[in-house]
């Protein structure tokens, strides 16, 4: 496992609602920013224009694979100066995935701690799952899957693993919802309900995604999960 990424600190914006005002003083949206501009980078700077250069790379609608001879082209580098700071490209898309897990998964756990209701934890980590993605074009596309085909078989399975610990806390959270109405079988409700607000929100990534990021993730998002709901 390559070691974690010098990123910036990241997390997307918690919600009141699903498409409600900001909330928490500590919440920023969630960008690969670009270092300070100079003209040698220090070492981990370099790495972060990598990543936020690759990122940007994938932003492109309709965009074809991304080869390290393109990613050094777009930064005026030699390929072995990539591969001083990551090892192989399967690495870089590594150090994009840990990048997703952070920011979504760091505002969800501020989303279980402060939000009591088990439902509204539920509709609001999906905000922040789909707000982020639109904020990540690029990231948008690992996240379905798009940008990894053609790479190594390992970045598909963690990413799947992004969503499985996704959906597992939607099910920890709808269960103390089915358990508060007084749901005779609260752990099925919770599974089945769970699944369907993944799908849901998988479909919405991958149509972003198909669309040229031209349709909104959040697009109608409280009559939608009303809707599910």
């Amino acid at each position: 496992m390559p070691d974690q990424p010098d990123l910036p600190d990241a997390a997307v914006a918690a919600t009141d609602g699903p498409e409600g005002e900001v909330a928490g003083e500590a919440a920023a949206e969630a960008r690969l920013a670009a270092p300070p501009g100079r003209k040698r980078p220090k070492p981990g700077e370099r790495r972060v224009q990598i990543l936020q250069t690759l990122a940007a790379m994938l932003e492109q609608p309709g965009s074809e694979r991304v080869t390290t001879a393109a990613l050094a082209a777009r930064l005026d580098v030699s390929e072995a100066a990539l591969y001083r700071h990551f090892a192989s490209k399967a690495q870089m898309f590594e150090a994009l995935i840990e990048f997703i897990e952070s920011s979504v998964f760091s505002l969800v756990n501020q989303i279980v701690e402060r939000e009591p209701s088990g439902l509204v934890q539920a509709h609001k980590i999906l905000a922040v799952l789909l707000q982020f993605a639109e904020k990540n074009p690029g990231m948008t596309r690992v996240m379905v899957g798009d940008a990894l085909v053609f790479e190594h078989e390992r970045l598909g399975t963690r990413m799947n693993q992004f969503f499985d610990k996704l959906e597992a806390q939607l099910r920890q959270s709808l269960r103390v919802a089915a358990e508060g109405a007084g749901s005779p079988t609260p752990t099925v409700d919770a599974q089945v309900r769970a699944g369907v607000l993944t799908a849901f929100a998988v479909g919405r990534l991958q149509r972003y995604a198909r669309s040229g990021f031209r349709r909104s993730p959040t697009e109608h998002l409280d009559a939608a999960l009303t809707v599910l709901a």
